[in-house]
């Protein structure tokens, strides 16, 4: 499997961050939170493949462009960043060992973790 950092979705969630839409959430709650496959599905018919991949920070360059399973590493439930959803994201990366898109989810979990000290 050949997955690499979707830097289009990086940009969408550090965006996301930056514009105040996210949820300072606990670790364990990404499992509650994250889009049932209805929701992907439905997320899919109003808004096309090319909008659900900006929620995924990886691509797998081995599966089709319109083939769901292509983008990997989910990090919101289509409204805003989920802290859950990057720490759920940069632990698999790390086991998987995809180095950039677990660099790319450190620094944007970094960004929620300033925030959360704020709040």
């Amino acid at each position: 499997m050949a997955v690499r950092l979707n830097e289009r979705a990086y940009d969408h969630a550090r965006d996301m961050i930056v514009a105040g839409r996210y949820v300072l959430d606990d670790r364990d709650a990404w499992s509650e939170h994250q889009p049932s496959t209805r929701q992907e599905n439905d997320f899919i018919a109003q808004h096309g493949i090319g909008r659900y991949a900006t929620w995924h920070l990886g691509i797998d360059d081995e599966q089709d462009e319109g083939n769901k399973g292509r983008y990997k590493f989910p990090y919101g439930d289509f409204e805003a960043v989920h802290r859950c959803g990057l720490l759920a994201a940069e632990s698999r990366a790390g086991q998987r060992r995809y180095y950039d898109i677990e660099l790319a989810v450190a620094h944007l979990h970094g960004m929620l973790e300033v925030l959360r000290r704020r709040a």
